[in-house]
């Protein structure tokens, strides 16, 4: 009889702590998911874990609206949304994903913690994740002309993601989505990034900060940022804008079959590295090397014929 009633004591205690157990379980940090780390976004940045960027004025304020620092910082996430996120998430709220507990993400500011970008070049993105989930990431970046002094809404997000990404593997604790980022995008932005999993029922929303550098001035040498033209046709430094002088050419009388340099073509004088830069060029049909040789030639025999007759009247006369 004692021991029957031990048993069932047992048994009660057991059942009594299950559901317990199973709450601190389901609350444990091995039951939240993830975020981004690169690019930081705010919720990471601004949580213990966050390092320096915890420390800014941005965090600091985000922290205080919120009323309670961001420890949970991977578990950020919505259930039963499927898709609908611009009919479940409010507007000015997208940062937080409408959560009360995250409410000091969507604050309008310029100062949030950011990572610089280049327009057009390859992103990678480590999202750190605490367990495996299969699903889809969708990566936005806000419009161009995006204010963030106000609150972010969906209509500065495209219809479209710039990048989807599905079942990217777990390596080393996060997920490594690569993608190539638009090439208009100058100043600050926010890139927006949807997880939604296809192994549970949650939606993971989070706000990166990201730099983008100014377009250069049209009158510089460089087209705007990621359009890969310059911005200007004129004319090469090395090459003044004013004309040329060009040396005269040769008589054709004089050489009519100009004499090629030994090892070079035909017209070896108008080829790249001919001449140092900036040296005018001969015009073509004529050459830079000097007299030809048939002209050096009757040039001798001329100075002969002369000196002889000269010694043949002085002979003469002496006669």
């Amino acid at each position: 009889m004692l021991r029957m009633t031990a048993h069932r004591t047992a048994a009660l205690v057991t059942a009594a702590a299950s559901p317990l157990l199973l709450g601190l379980w389901a609350a444990a940090p091995a039951q939240a998911h993830g975020a981004p780390t690169d690019p930081v976004s705010r919720v990471y940045g601004c949580s213990p874990d966050g390092g320096d960027a915890s420390g800014s004025a941005a965090c600091r304020a985000a922290v205080a609206a919120n009323g309670s620092p961001f420890t949970a910082w991977d578990n950020l996430r919505v259930a039963n949304v499927n898709g609908r996120d611009r009919q479940t998430i409010p507007d000015g709220e997208l940062c937080s994903g409408g959560l009360p507990a995250y409410k000091g993400l969507d604050l309008p500011r310029s100062d949030w913690p950011s990572t610089r970008l280049d327009p057009g070049s390859t992103l990678t993105m480590r999202y750190v994740s605490t367990i495996p989930h299969t699903g889809t990431f969708k990566l936005f970046l806000t419009r161009p002309g995006y204010d963030p002094t106000k609150p972010l809404t969906w209509a500065d997000l495209p219809e479209k993601p710039f990048a989807e990404v599905t079942d990217p593997a777990l390596t080393n604790g996060a997920y490594r989505i690569r993608a190539t980022l638009p090439s208009d995008r100058t100043g600050r932005q926010v890139l927006y990034t949807i997880w939604q999993n296809s192994s549970t029922p949650d939606t993971y929303y989070s706000c990166s900060d990201v730099v983008f550098p100014a377009a250069k001035s049209a009158a510089g040498t460089g087209g705007p940022a990621g359009s890969g033209k310059p911005a200007s046709t004129g004319p090469s430094p090395t090459r003044p804008a004013a004309k040329t002088p060009v040396r005269k050419s040769p008589s054709p009388t004089a050489d009519p079959s100009p004499t090629p340099r030994a090892g070079a073509g035909a017209h070896a004088d108008t080829h790249a590295g001919a001449a140092p830069s900036g040296t005018p060029v001969a015009s073509s049909g004529g050459s830079d090397s000097g007299p030809s040789a048939p002209m050096v030639a009757g040039g001798a025999a001329a100075v002969l014929v002369l000196t002889g007759g000269a010694a043949l009247a002085l002979r003469l006369r002496r006669r």
